[in-house]
């Protein structure tokens, strides 16, 4: 018994041991491949911040064979031009276009995801419907009534 579970043990570390870089590999082609996808969609008028902490609006790109670099303006009134590898963008900020073009994107979205939700279901109406019991007035004046009749028909018999 001992030996099963030995075994199922080292099994179990060895298939670790095994899964474990491979996801690690997994996740690190992600990150890769995002960056790089950044870097190849830079373009002069964006606003970026580099992993140095520096916010600029890119001016001038220059794509050498070995290495890419990004001049940025920085400053406010006293305008300043900084030189950085391209890798070194950490952020690229987003133009009031491309985010209004993005909230109407997302509105359609949503609009269509909603109408998806919205199921028209029949609903059952039930109708119940109460014998009208008559009031108590009418049945007094019905009841007078034939009291009446009767009282005549009583006299007219004598």
């Amino acid at each position: 018994m001992e030996n099963i579970v030995n075994y199922v043990l080292i099994g179990i570390v060895v298939l670790m041991l095994i899964a474990l870089p491979i996801m690690m590999n997994s996740k690190n082609k992600k990150e890769t491949q995002k960056i790089q996808e950044q870097t190849n969609s830079l373009k002069v008028g964006d606003k970026v911040l580099t992993t140095s902490g520096v916010y600029g609006t890119i001016t001038e790109l220059k794509f050498d064979e070995t290495q890419k670099l990004v001049v940025i303006e920085t400053g406010g009134k006293e305008k300043s031009y900084l030189t950085v590898d391209a890798y070194a963008i950490y952020t690229v900020f987003k133009s009031e276009e491309e985010l209004k073009k993005e909230a109407e994107e997302k509105a359609k979205l949503e609009k269509k995801e909603d109408k998806k939700e919205e199921v028209v279901e029949p609903v059952e109406v039930k109708e119940e419907v109460k014998a009208e019991e008559p009031s108590s007035e009418k049945t007094e004046v019905v009841e007078t009534a034939t009291v009446k009749e009767t009282k005549k028909t009583k006299k007219s018999k004598k």
